[in-house]
């Protein structure tokens, strides 16, 4: 960095590289500016002017993570001016679609008749899928607004249900851009993007055809960048929440590239699986295989015990009965035909430390190299 160039943030000063915006070098010197359409290594937009910041001498409020840093630059985060028009922001966005997270006025008689609407159209009792993992729900308790202080809007587009892997739910959605920024530019699936105009403004695929029917691929890189509850697994919506989770970190094991992902678990059940963000290889971003091809593992059709096939019907065995028929049956044909009349074929359904395992056995002990992994196949 050059210690010619620097901006004041808050009273103190930093040193900036060429090309930073305010946001970035904040967020590089721990200073919280809030953001609902950021997204790292993504083009910015500043559609959602929740990141506005206060420059001296700038006519009116700046968004920052889309105005680059300037030598001598004076920025407050947190003045009486930002938090003003933060807070018109975020009771605009809350007014604005069935946002019935307890924040939106619960102590009017016309919470009832709201909530009573959003439950019939949600197909719920509970309150909003995203309830305690909400970025717009955050800042609503941090800068202690509610949605009721807007005339809210009842024609809202209705949800998709028809995929098999996410709900759309549009009556939630508050336009950020960051599941089309994720789409376009991280993932360059290019399968959704802003349509229409004005009120009527929505997230379409081509020709607003349903994504099961679009060229989306279902990576769920969508999902996961989703500030709010616009875009949620289906078969994880009102499952639990946050707190009744416990995050476990492993590795995918779809196929060789190593896929860092966190398991969401409850009572020893997975009930999702998201990628874990700035870790390599994959910084978040998963395949379709990876994010939503988990439900083998509590499947009730899984063998629970090995089975011997005799006669042409297979029969129950003990894992010692059946392990010796194997160890037998294999050391015949090494010792008979030689070890590379033999070849092994492992799962992406087992886990990586079990790959690991298969492949040193077929080495050390089989003296083969013909091993390979059902992601190839």
């Amino acid at each position: 960095m050059s210690d010619s160039s620097s901006i004041t943030i808050n009273g103190n000063k930093f040193s900036f590289d060429s090309g930073e915006t305010l946001l970035d070098v904040a967020v590089r010197n721990h200073i919280d500016i809030p953001t609902l359409c950021h997204l790292k290594g993504a083009t910015p937009t500043g559609a959602c002017r929740v990141c506005v910041v206060e420059v001296e001498g700038a006519k009116s409020l700046v968004e920052s993570c889309a105005t680059p840093a300037s030598n001598d630059m004076i920025i407050q985060t947190e003045s009486p001016k930002v938090i003003a028009s933060r807070k018109m922001t975020l009771q605009l966005l809350l007014s604005s679609g069935n946002h019935n997270c307890a924040i939106r006025g619960s102590d009017s008689g016309d919470w009832t008749d709201f909530q009573i609407r959003v439950q019939q159209e949600d197909g719920s009792t509970d309150l909003c899928p995203a309830w305690g993992d909400c970025r717009l729900q955050d800042l609503a308790y941090r800068y202690q607004v509610s949605g009721d202080h807007y005339p809210g809007d009842e024609d809202l587009s209705p949800m998709e249900r028809v995929n098999p892997f996410i709900i759309r739910d549009f009556s939630r959605c508050i336009l950020c851009g960051k599941c089309v920024a994720a789409c376009n530019e991280i993932q360059v699936n290019e399968a959704i993007d802003f349509g229409y105009r004005g009120a009527s403004t929505k997230i379409i695929t081509a020709g607003d055809r349903p994504l099961k029917d679009s060229d989306c691929v279902f990576c769920g890189e969508c999902i996961q960048v989703c500030p709010v509850a616009a875009l949620v697994e289906k078969d994880a919506r009102y499952d639990a929440r946050p707190w009744d989770l416990k995050k476990v970190k492993t590795t995918c094991t779809y196929c060789g590239v190593g896929c860092q992902i966190l398991l969401h678990v409850k009572d020893n059940r997975v009930i999702k699986v998201t990628g874990v963000e700035d870790a390599e290889p994959n910084f978040g971003s998963l395949c379709v295989k990876g994010r939503f091809g988990f439900h083998f593992i509590h499947s009730p059709e899984r063998l629970t015990s090995p089975l011997i096939k005799e006669n042409g019907e297979f029969r129950e065995a003990s894992w010692e009965e059946a392990i010796g028929l194997v160890a037998e049956k294999l050391t015949h044909i090494r010792d008979s035909s030689g070890p590379d009349s033999i070849g092994v074929l492992t799962s992406a359904r087992i886990s990586n430390e079990e790959n690991y395992i298969a492949q040193k056995f077929t080495r050390a002990v089989l003296k083969t190299n013909n091993i390979d992994h059902c992601a190839r196949l």
